[in-house]
C-alpha cells in the first residue's frame, strides 16, 4: 500500500506542478513532455502496486515476501520510503522563491563559469555567459555554434526574445568581435554594482539550460545615458549598440551595450528564459 501511495504521490506532484505553473521553476520548459511521461508511468506503476496489494490481501499476504528485494528489515524499508517521499514533500510544501538581484549579490558572479557547486559535482552555477560546451565534445560544440551563427551573423539588428535569449548571449560572448557595432534590443532586470570605485550596470535574466542545477544569471553590461537613473531589480527594455568595454574586476574586455533607448517595463510572469536545443 505504501508503494501505491508514493507512486500516486509522484503523479499528483507532477500534476500539481503543471497546473500551478511551478513546473517552469524546476526544468527547461522544452522538456515538458518528460513530465507528462513521468505522470503516465507513475500512474501505471501506482495501479500495478494497488493490484499487487489487493491480491496480496486476498491471499493473506502470500505475495509479500517476493517483493522485498533484499530489504527485509523494517528500518531499511523505512529509509528507502523516506528518500522516495522527500521529493514529494519538497515539491508541495517548500515555498517558491522569487529570484532577484539579492541572489547575484549573495553569490557574486564570475566569467565564464563560477567554481561554486550547486549539488551535482558535474554542474556549476553559470553567470553572464551561458555555456553549453559542457554538454558536447569540442568539435560538436563548434558545429553547434557555427550553425547558430548562420541564423544571426547577417542581421544588423538583433531582436533578443525569451525564446532566443540564451543562445544569443552565448554567441555574443563567444564571438564578440562579430557582433560589435550591431544594434540590439532586449529585456531584463537591472543589477548595479560598484567595484574599484566605479559603478557598473548590467541587464540580466535568470536562465535554465537543462534544469535548475545548471541555472544561472545571464546578460550584458550596459552603458546607460547619463540622465537615466535606475535601481536594482527594475525591469527595463533597452535598445543600443554592442560594444566592448573593459571590466576591471575581470581585468578584461567584455561585451556591453551602449544604450540609446530605455523603457521601464513590468516584470514578466515567468522571469526565467530557457535554452532551446
Amino acid at each position: 500500500m505504501i508503494r501505491f501511495l508514493i507512486l500516486s504521490g509522484y503523479f499528483e506532484l507532477m500534476m500539481y506542478l503543471q497546473v500551478s505553473g511551478r513546473l517552469d521553476q524546476y526544468i527547461n520548459v522544452h522538456y515538458r513532455y518528460l513530465i507528462f511521461l513521468t505522470m503516465f508511468l507513475s500512474l501505471i506503476l501506482a495501479l500495478v502496486q494497488l493490484k499487487i496489494w489487493t491480491e496480496g490481501e486476498k491471499h493473506g499476504e502470500k505475495m509479500h515476501a517476493g517483493h522485498d528485494h533484499g530489504m527485509t528489515r523494517p528500518y531499511q524499508r523505512g529509509i528507502a520510503y523516506l528518500l522516495l517521499i522527500l521529493p514529494i514533500i519538497i515539491g508541495t510544501l517548500f515555498p517558491k522563491i522569487s529570484l532577484d538581484t539579492t541572489i547575484v549579490e549573495a553569490k557574486g558572479f564570475s566569467f565564464p563559469v563560477s567554481k561554486e557547486s550547486v549539488g551535482d559535482p558535474e554542474m556549476n552555477t553559470q553567470y553572464l555567459k551561458p555555456d553549453t560546451s559542457i554538454y558536447y565534445n569540442k568539435s560538436d560544440y563548434n558545429d553547434q555554434m557555427t550553425k547558430l551563427m548562420k541564423k544571426y551573423e547577417t542581421d544588423q539588428k538583433l531582436e533578443v526574445t525569451d525564446e532566443n535569449y540564451l543562445e544569443m548571449m552565448e554567441l555574443i560572448y563567444n564571438y564578440p568581435n562579430t557582433f560589435v557595432g550591431k544594434k540590439i534590443s532586449f529585456n531584463g532586470f537591472v543589477y548595479e554594482t560598484n567595484a574599484h570605485n566605479q559603478k557598473y550596470d548590467f541587464l540580466f535574466r535568470f536562465g535554465i539550460i537543462h534544469c535548475v542545477a545548471d541555472s544561472g544569471v545571464f546578460g550584458l553590461m550596459t552603458n546607460l545615458p547619463a540622465d537615466i537613473s535606475v535601481k536594482n531589480n527594475q525591469w527595463l527594455h533597452i535598445e543600443g549598440t554592442i560594444t566592448l568595454d573593459y571590466f576591471e574586476p575581470f581585468r578584461r574586455q567584455i561585451p556591453s551595450v551602449a544604450v540609446d533607448h530605455v523603457q521601464t517595463i513590468n516584470s514578466p510572469n515567468n522571469q526565467y528564459v530557457y535554452r532551446a536545443f
